[in-house]
């Protein structure tokens, strides 16, 4: 046999062991054997016990179980199954993570735990019923902005907003926004880029979902003095709002140009029910709170709560407690 076959059933043999075992399920070296002709290959015990060897003196876990139904098997992996679940877990109630991309991730985390754990693991796996970002560029703008922090440059892109059609659109008739990239940051349940823009000489954020035909520039970045002591906790608590309180099925009514907000807050599967060329009305299920309240007022006349009747009460009580302080 020549020195590349031999390489290459010892290759075969670890992935064998990676794939196929774990603690309650051994592979005897017949068992090995069998599994080695699928890739048109045959060993001897001898030679097996031999291969198992040297991967253990490559520092892979091979424990052999002792007994009627011993044999061999991967007894530590790069990662425990707890943790797998909890990286599926960030994957699948990620919102700026597409549903198609959520699978597919979340099929490469199940290969890290053999297919014995895998069927475990995927038992316990849900793609909620929840809000999914419809941007599929969203890794490419992430690999775009983290090279372009690497190499000091500076990007490009279009932002992008939702119509009342459910599209995402350009804004400013398609023109490209030009920022110098510093972070990236995930506050509720979407990423965001904070960058400097030196026309406004302002630190500014930037929904990732939200940009398209995203380019990095030659220039190098601009507005190192600005985050030399920049607290991206204290930003992100100062700019991102968070929301809690018991779930209610509130009906809202929005001026069109609202759109882009309840899509972004609840989600494309809305039903988007026109009342008049300039309105619509939306059925949405809110976290009722002070939160929630203060959101409301914060977006002013353009959006009023038209029920249930004990929301609406409850929203007059939470306006007159705060005019009654002024």
């Amino acid at each position: 046999m020549s020195v590349s076959s031999v390489k290459l059933r010892m290759l075969y043999i670890m992935k064998i062991l990676l794939d196929k075992t774990n603690e309650a399920h051994p592979m005897s070296a017949a068992d090995i054997d069998r599994q080695l002709g699928s890739y048109g290959m045959s060993a001897d015990r001898k030679t097996i016990y031999s291969d198992i060897e040297t991967l253990r003196e490559f520092k892979l876990d091979i424990i052999q179980a002792k007994g009627t139904n011993g044999g061999y098997y991967i007894a530590g992996r790069e990662f425990a199954l707890a943790e797998l679940k909890l990286l599926v877990d960030a994957v699948q109630s990620s919102k700026f993570i597409s549903r198609k991309k959520s699978e597919e991730l979340i099929k490469k985390l199940e290969a890290l735990a053999g297919e014995h754990d895998a069927r475990r693991l995927r038992r316990n796996v849900f793609i909620y019923n929840r809000p999914k970002s419809g941007n599929e560029r969203i890794y490419q703008n992430i690999d775009q902005i983290h090279t372009a922090i690497l190499d000091n440059r500076q990007i490009q892109y279009q932002y992008a907003e939702w119509t009342v059609k459910k599209e995402l659109k350009p804004k400013k008739g398609g023109a490209f926004y030009r920022v110098s990239p510093w972070s990236l940051t995930w506050s509720n349940e979407n990423y965001y880029l904070i960058a400097y823009d030196d026309e406004a000489d302002r630190i500014k954020h930037f929904r990732v979902d939200k940009m398209m035909r995203a380019g990095i520039l030659e220039k190098e970045r601009v507005g190192r003095e600005r985050f030399a002591n920049f607290d991206l906790a204290e930003f992100s608590k100062k700019t991102f709002g968070m929301y809690g309180g018991r779930d209610e099925d509130v009906v809202l009514q929005c001026d069109n140009e609202l759109i882009g907000v309840i899509l972004d807050r609840f989600g494309r599967e809305v039903m988007i029910m026109p009342v008049d060329e300039g309105t619509f009305r939306v059925h949405v299920k809110a976290a009722v709170s002070h939160q929630f309240f203060g959101w409301v007022t914060g977006i002013g006349s353009r959006m009023r709560i038209a029920g249930p009747k004990e929301v609406r009460r409850e929203y007059r009580e939470y306006l007159q407690e705060i005019l009654g302080m002024y």
